[in-house]
């Protein structure tokens, strides 16, 4: 079989025309697949037998790298002990064991830990959390949200109602009652290195919503510490505190999505953490099991808890009645263990602050290069902004990264951005050929 054959990895046009791929444009990609047969490390393998470098972590998830032997072996040990259990009802071993774990990656005060099977749907039990606990202290008015402009929070419907991305939402239709803040991507603060200075009035906002909206009628805003999906957009200085003593003030709680952020890839053990400041509840997902099982996990106060506790009814009625078929799953409480041991033991938050100046002088590096309009930063998440080609954002940013893929390396575009999730153990000879690389493309892509 020749090299163009072997892309295709063996499927015939009837098994590629069957997937309906998530995010990706279907048309495309089945005339010319980029298909990934195996990873190990920092790694993949494509069907042509290509090492590509996993410049995005997976999807943000795999900082730890890929096929480490301790997820693999915890799984397979757990799966043949239990490999499922009903998380209504009744419980098993590991599901507490890595709650508890998780409460030890979060600021003080979150300590009450609620299993999903995804970002998604940890931003949906985190809204519909908030909305619960405002009804259950008799304050049922309280039921609107507020996002902000440029947010990702997940694909369901509260997600992409809260979230600001306008193509999730365009053919949708009508989702659940949300503002949105203004996002912080300004001019001022172009080719920004990490947190930039300039944007903390931005956070004033909020209070003209409150003043439209009524905090009588506002149950929590939603925001990610740093945005990610929308092309990692870090907060301006002072941003986050602002908004934290506007939510206390007006009894509003804050929500902060740490889908991308937490357990790492900010050099600290969470965005909250990195950025010092503490939300009433975090959504989390991703890292958490280095990506190799689906899992998410709302991380709450204890007030917020108690109160579900305190209004409960007789003590064998659900307290609250949500939760998923794999809530807690025995498999992915497994890997979630294995990969916090694997984050700890060989202490690679540390490792990404320590690191991450050297990406950020790295990456800064392309300022001047073709077609780059903004370089933004902060740990181990980086992103460019490019200029659009013939009226179309998402054009260049998509040839580029075609253009890496052929180079053999991965990266997200996204929008107008082309966006690196390093692993948390890269090396930095493996940074320097991504960047240069990068920079071929930008001069080699019209």
């Amino acid at each position: 079989m020749g090299q163009d054959n072997d892309k295709f990895a063996g499927l015939s046009k009837e098994q590629l025309d069957a997937h309906w791929m998530a995010f990706t444009g279907n048309r495309q990609f089945k005339q010319d697949p980029r298909l990934i047969v195996a990873a190990d490390g920092r790694y993949y393998t494509d069907a042509r037998g290509r090492r590509i470098f996993d410049g995005l972590s997976g999807l943000w998830t795999c900082g730890i790298g890929h096929g480490r032997a301790e997820i693999t072996e915890a799984i397979s040990k757990q799966a043949s002990q239990l490999d499922y259990s009903p998380s209504f009802q009744f419980g098993h071993p590991k599901a507490f064991e890595l709650a508890h774990r998780i409460t030890q990656w979060m600021p003080e005060g979150l300590n009450r830990v609620f299993f999903t099977g995804s970002g998604s749907e940890s931003v949906e039990t985190a809204l519909k959390i908030a909305r619960g606990y405002w009804r259950k202290k008799g304050m049922a008015s309280k039921t609107r949200f507020i996002g902000r402009e440029k947010g990702y929070h997940g694909v369901n419907f509260g997600g992409i109602s809260v979230g600001g991305i306008g193509a999730n939402r365009a053919i949708y239709g009508q989702g659940i009652e949300a503002g949105h803040l203004p996002h912080t991507m300004i001019a001022d603060n172009q080719f920004s290195k990490g947190i930039p200075l300039n944007g903390a009035y931005l956070a004033n906002e909020l209070e003209d919503m409150i003043a439209l909206y009524d905090a009588s009628n506002i149950a929590a805003v939603i925001v990610e510490p740093l945005a990610g999906s929308a092309g990692v957009i870090p907060p301006p200085a002072g941003y986050l505190q602002q908004l934290r003593d506007i939510c206390t003030k007006h009894n509003i709680l804050l929500i902060f999505d740490e889908v991308i952020t937490a357990f790492g890839r900010m050099g600290d053990k969470t965005g909250a953490a990195a950025f010092d400041v503490v939300p009433d509840i975090m959504t989390t997902a991703k890292q958490l099991t280095n990506g190799v099982i689906p899992m998410g996990a709302v991380i709450s106060k204890q007030e917020i808890y108690d109160c579900f506790m305190q209004q409960g009814g007789p003590e064998y009625m659900l307290e609250l009645p949500h939760g998923y078929t794999y809530s807690a799953h025995p498999v992915a409480c497994a890997a979630g263990l294995a990969s916090l041991d694997i984050l700890e033991n060989e202490q690679l938050p540390q490792r990404v602050k320590a690191m991450a100046p050297k990406f950020e002088e790295m990456l800064h590096s392309l300022k001047g290069s073709p077609h780059v309009t903004d370089i933004r930063n902060y740990g181990f998440a980086g992103a460019l902004s490019l200029a659009a080609k013939d009226g179309q954002p998402a054009l260049r940013p998509y040839l580029v990264a075609m253009a890496m893929w052929e180079k053999g390396f991965y990266v997200r575009y996204g929008g107008d951005t082309i966006q690196i999730g390093l692993p948390f153990t890269v090396e930095v000879s493996e940074i320097d050929s991504l960047i240069n690389a990068l920079a071929e493309c930008l001069q080699e892509v019209a």
